[in-house]
C-alpha cells in the first residue's frame, strides 16, 4: 500500500504511519519487551547477538559505528524481521543515524508499505553513516600525512599525539569493516526474504548491496594508509635518533682532542719551556677546529 503524505504533518507520519510496519523497542523498556514476546512472538533475549531464524522473525544484529559530534560511537542494533513488522532493538536514548532513514521514508513513503521496505531504509541509513566515518577518518589520516611530510622537512611535531590519532582511526577503521560485514549479511537476508512482486524494492536493495561493498572497499583504503603513516612515523622517527646520535658522536669528535692535549700538558709539570703554554694552546685549537671543518664538509651537524 502506498501512503502519499502531502496532507499529513511530521507529527502523524512518525507516530502513525512509520508504527503500520516498524516498531523502535527501546533497550531498557522491558515492560514492551514483554508485551511483543507474548503478542508477536519476538523474542530479543534467545536470539542474542546471531543471526536466528524462527517461524515468525529473522533476527539480525549490526553493530553501527557512527559519529556524534567529534566522537565515534558504536551501538549494537538487533532486527527482527517478520512478515508484518519490523522491530528494532536499539538504545533506549535517542539514536541518531535512525534519522537519516526516518527522512528518506519521508521523502519516499511507498518504503513504510511493509516491514521489508522498512528495513531496506534502515540499512541505508547505518550505510550512510558508515560512510560518514570513514569520510572523517579520511581527513584525519591526510592531516597526519602533512603533519609527516612537515616534520621530514626539519620542523617537529607532537609525535605521542599523531600516532594516537591514527590509533583511534585504525580502531573506527577496522570497526566500520565489521559493520560492512554485517551490513551485508543483513541486507542478503533480507533480500532473500522478499516475496516476489517488489520489483522496485529488490533494484533498491541491490544498489545498497553495491553501496555496502564500495563503504568496505574505502574502509580497506583507509586501513591501508593507517599502516602506511605508522611506517612512516617509525621510520622519520628513527632517522631523527640516527641523527640525534650523529650531532652527539660529532661533538665527541670535536671535543676529545683538545681535551686530551690539554690533559697531557696539565700532567707535565716539569715542561719548562717558554712557548709550552702558546704551542698547547694552538695545538688545542687545531684540534678543535680541524674535525670541526671536516664533520661541517660532511654535513654531520645539519
Amino acid at each position: 500500500m502506498t501512503i502519499f503524505l502531502d496532507a499529513v504533518t511530521a507529527d502523524h507520519f512518525d507516530t502513525e504511519v512509520l508504527q503500520q510496519h516498524w516498531i523502535p523497542l527501546a533497550r531498557a523498556d522491558t515492560d514492551t519487551a514483554a508485551v511483543l514476546r507474548d503478542r508477536l512472538g519476538v523474542d530479543f533475549a534467545a536470539a542474542g547477538d546471531r543471526v536466528w531464524e524462527t517461524d515468525d522473525f529473522l533476527y539480525f544484529p549490526v553493530a553501527a559505528t557512527y559519529q556524534r559530534g567529534e566522537t565515534i560511537e558504536r551501538e549494537t542494533i538487533v532486527f527482527a524481521l517478520g512478515s508484518e513488522f519490523l522491530v528494532t532493538l536499539q538504545p533506549s536514548e535517542h539514536f541518531l543515524p535512525f534519522d537519516r532513514a526516518v527522512a528518506k521514508m519521508r521523502r519516499n513513503p511507498e518504503l513504510t508499505g511493509s516491514p521489508h521496505g522498512v528495513m531496506y531504509a534502515l540499512l541505508w541509513a547505518l550505510n550512510e553513516t558508515s560512510e560518514r566515518v570513514i569520510r572523517a577518518m579520511s581527513a584525519t589520516l591526510a592531516q597526519v600525512h602533512d603533519e609527516i611530510e612537515t616534520a621530514t622537512g626539519g620542523r617537529a611535531i607532537d609525535l605521542r599525539a599523531a600516532i594516537s590519532r591514527m590509533d583511534a582511526a585504525e580502531q573506527s577503521v577496522a570497526r566500520i569493516q565489521e559493520t560492512q560485514l554485517q551490513l551485508s549479511r543483513a541486507a542478503r537476508h533480507l533480500a532473500a526474504d522478499m516475496q516476489p512482486g517488489h520489483r522496485e524494492l529488490d533494484e533498491l536493495i541491490g544498489i545498497l548491496l553495491a553501496d555496502i561493498d564500495g563503504v568496505k572497499q574505502h574502509a580497506g583504503i583507509q586501513h591501508d594508509k593507517v599502516r602506511y603513516l605508522q611506517q612512516s612515523v617509525l621510520a622519520w622517527s628513527a632517522l631523527r635518533q640516527h641523527r640525534i646520535v650523529t650531532v652527539l658522536t660529532a661533538i665527541s669528535a670535536i671535543f676529545l682532542p683538545p681535551t686530551l692535549i690539554a690533559t697531557l700538558y696539565t700532567w707535565m709539570p716539569d715542561v719548562q719551556w717558554q712557548y709550552g703554554f702558546l704551542v698547547a694552546t694552538v695545538l688545542t685549537l687545531l684540534a678543535a677546529a680541524l674535525p670541526l671543518a671536516y664533520i661541517k664538509k660532511k654535513g654531520w651537524l645539519r
